[in-house]
């Protein structure tokens, strides 16, 4: 899953992307209104972390002008404590969430994986297709109730493929959700950990759909239904 924090304090900035990058999530960093406004609206984000009180351009206005373009992706806002008035401004320009500063990183974790479940249809922290389960709070994996030995990459995937289960998602798609804005993107390295994937979960679980991309399925309900 591939996160932007937006926050013009340096230190604040480089604390959330470390405690968010430890919890397995992609992170892109941006420290002022302008450019997150910029990132927001040219690249495919899961989720946002936005302060309100940004320079060049305020949270509130980056917010909305990302709404009015469309971007429907989560938005969890900072605001500091005694400022009810920007925790309203902020739902009314279309935020999810917001969590009041200082704030413990457990609970900003817990706050955006609620939202990310919920944008892609899931209730619970822990996806079920069958005997797979995906433990996205502890970014891990079981089969059958045993622990999938995963790297970082493959889980980033059968994550995101596991969020959107039953759905073709492209190459392309799964590498912009993987990879962050600066790394060396090559799609082609996605059949890489693919492959690695189907013989930790088996081969029948991602389907290859030609030409458009992967589907992660229930192999039992996928037989069910032939």
């Amino acid at each position: 899953m591939r996160l932007l924090v937006v926050e013009d304090d340096p230190d604040l900035n480089r604390q959330l992307a470390m405690g968010l990058e430890d919890a397995g999530y992609v992170v892109d960093k941006a420290f002022d209104g302008e450019e997150a406004l910029y990132l927001g609206e040219n690249e495919p984000y899961d989720a946002v972390v936005l302060d309100l009180g940004l320079p060049e351009i305020d949270g509130v206005t980056v917010l909305e002008r990302w709404r009015r373009g469309g971007k429907t992706f989560p938005v969890l806002i900072l605001t500091a404590r005694d400022r009810w008035s920007e925790k309203v401004a902020g739902f009314d320009a279309g935020a999810d969430d917001y969590l009041t500063k200082p704030f413990h990183t457990e609970e900003l974790l817990a706050r955006l994986r609620a939202l990310v479940r919920r944008a892609a249809g899931h209730v619970t922290s822990t996806i079920e297709l069958g005997d797979l389960s995906v433990d996205t709070k502890g970014a891990r994996a079981f089969l059958d109730g045993v622990p999938i030995k995963l790297t970082s990459h493959e889980f980033r995937i059968l994550s995101y493929l596991s969020h959107h289960a039953e759905r073709v998602i492209s190459r392309s798609e799964l590498t912009e959700h993987i990879y962050d804005q600066d790394f060396d993107r090559d799609s082609n390295t996605i059949e890489v950990f693919i492959g690695r994937l189907r013989k930790k979960i088996g081969t029948d679980r991602i389907l290859t759909v030609r030409g458009l991309g992967y589907r992660l399925v229930n192999p039992a309900a996928t037989a069910r239904e032939g």
